[in-house]
């Protein structure tokens, strides 16, 4: 790292959103505020009615985010550190409230310029701003984006933060420039992760009434699976960014969940906010291409991982069986998508696993949280106490779901649709074993936070799948 001259009387002036932190203040203020009450975003226009700065005061005062929570650039706080012996100043156009506390927090700032409530201090305001306090190229300056071109004109040295090689060529034509620091990170590699593309295995489960029925080579059935099987995915990905969003303050105080795209500063929060819309907008047009019905259920999956979302997860024991349903409406839309009637075994048999799996998930979530010395799980209803209730019950749904599966077995049903329904049986120890193992590897620390992940990703379970697979059609 190139912190050559960073020592002098030179004041060094450090920009806030983009540069210093990988994320912008304006947009955690935000979605902070709107994860407490979503009827704030109606107030929002009449905020900025009265100017941007404004609107930032406004948020910086009603949802201030925690200084000790957000993403900062390791390579500008070596560089502040390496400044010490010279006046060193955050100038910001977030509000002066927000870059206080963040200035106060790292302890490595001489002086705050930021906007105040009416003055928004962007662009040719701040260059105006330095200029003011300390002269025409009587500072130098780290920025991140076009708009701090008008600050560098003015500055004697700058340094070009998180931005591609086109910015450093232009500030390189209004002032010295000390380094280009590029971003750190692939973009491409961090929206894969935004939308969760391994999530999408949850949605083969729009396939499960399609092999129920013993429709495999029905074409036009298939083809009807598989968009459903698409717009479920485009739907859950647009709520899994709506979620991350929602959910930052939790997920950088969580061991694992602060290192996703949106918590770490990967992805620009203003990227996510458009993009989980327009996902979810995609997948309900896709779903209008098969049938209303489908664009219905699709729908009330939407709804409900939105209330989800803002709502239903913190509240203890509820959330588990929003989820358990959540993945019990796939297998509906499945069945809507190429018309076949549900079964009752199948919804009753799902209900209880998934209910297994959303409390193995809950489980393995604060069992991190209690290893690392937490006592409560934050932004859900759960204290670490209640860890063996939660092993007790998730136990015990599994167990429950493999005698729904054994009822069915000796059921006129299964004997209707299969040759050799007796073979079906060799499904009951294979299950309960699968189970078992799950929730003994999560006791002992082991299993995945997600079990969707787990259970692609460990051998053990894909050759249940497999032997699953085997019995299955033995029996047809």
């Amino acid at each position: 790292m190139d912190v050559r001259n960073a020592v002098g009387d030179v004041p060094l002036a450090v920009d806030l959103d983009g540069t210093l932190l990988h994320t912008d203040v304006l947009w955690e203020n935000a979605l902070a505020l709107l994860g407490r009450n979503p009827l704030i975003l109606f107030l929002l226009p009449f905020w900025l009615l009265r100017g941007r700065a404004h609107l930032k005061r406004m948020l910086a005062l009603r949802a201030p985010v925690d200084p000790a929570a957000l993403p900062y650039d390791a390579r500008v706080l070596e560089l502040l550190e390496a400044s010490a012996g010279r006046p060193r100043w955050l100038v910001t156009a977030a509000d002066h409230a927000q870059a206080e506390a963040i200035a106060a927090y790292l302890g490595r700032f001489d002086g705050v310029i930021a906007s105040d409530g009416v003055s928004n201090l962007a662009g040719p305001a701040k260059a105006a701003a330095l200029v003011e306090r300390f002269g025409d190229r009587g500072f130098d300056y780290l920025g991140n984006g076009p708009v701090d071109l008008r600050v560098w004109r003015h500055a004697r040295r700058g340094w070009v933060v998180n931005a591609p090689g086109s910015l450093s060529r232009r500030a390189a034509a209004l002032t010295e420039v000390v380094a280009h620091w590029p971003r750190s990170h692939s973009v491409a590699g961090a929206w894969l992760r935004a939308i969760r593309l391994h999530q999408w295995m949850k949605n083969l489960l729009v396939f499960v009434p399609l092999a129920a029925a013993h429709r495999f080579f029905d074409a036009q059935a298939i083809l009807a699976s598989m968009q459903a099987f698409l717009a479920f995915g485009l739907c859950a990905s647009g709520v899994y960014i709506a979620n991350d969003l929602l959910d930052l303050a939790n997920d950088r105080r969580h061991p694992r969940k602060r290192l996703r795209p949106f918590a770490s500063g990967r992805i620009p929060l203003l990227h996510g906010m458009v993009a989980a819309p327009l996902l979810a907008l995609a997948g309900l047009a896709l779903a209008w291409r098969l049938s209303p019905a489908f664009v219905a259920v699709l729908a009330v999956y939407w709804l409900s991982t939105l209330a989800y979302s803002l709502w239903l997860k913190r509240i203890q024991m509820l959330d588990v069986t929003v989820l358990a349903g959540l993945y019990t409406v796939r297998i509906v839309g499945g069945a809507v998508a190429i018309t076949v009637p549900l079964s009752f075994w199948l919804l009753a048999f799902s209900m209880f696993i998934f209910l297994s799996l959303a409390l193995l998930k809950r489980y393995t979530e604060l069992a991190a949280m209690a290893s690392d010395g937490g006592d409560r799980a934050h932004g859900r209803g759960y204290m670490t106490a209640d860890l063996p209730l939660l092993q007790s019950l998730g136990g015990s749904s599994g167990y429950i779901a493999v005698l729904v599966l054994a009822l069915y077995i000796n059921s006129p049903d299964s004997i209707e649709l299969y040759s050799r329904p007796q073979l079906l049986w060799l499904l009951c120890p294979l299950l309960l074993y699968w189970v078992g193992r799950a929730w003994a590897l999560a006791h002992r620390g082991r299993m995945h936070d997600d079990p969707v992940v787990f259970a692609v990703t460990d051998r053990v379970s894909l050759v249940v799948a497999a032997l699953f697979g085997l019995v299955v059609f033995g029996a047809i």
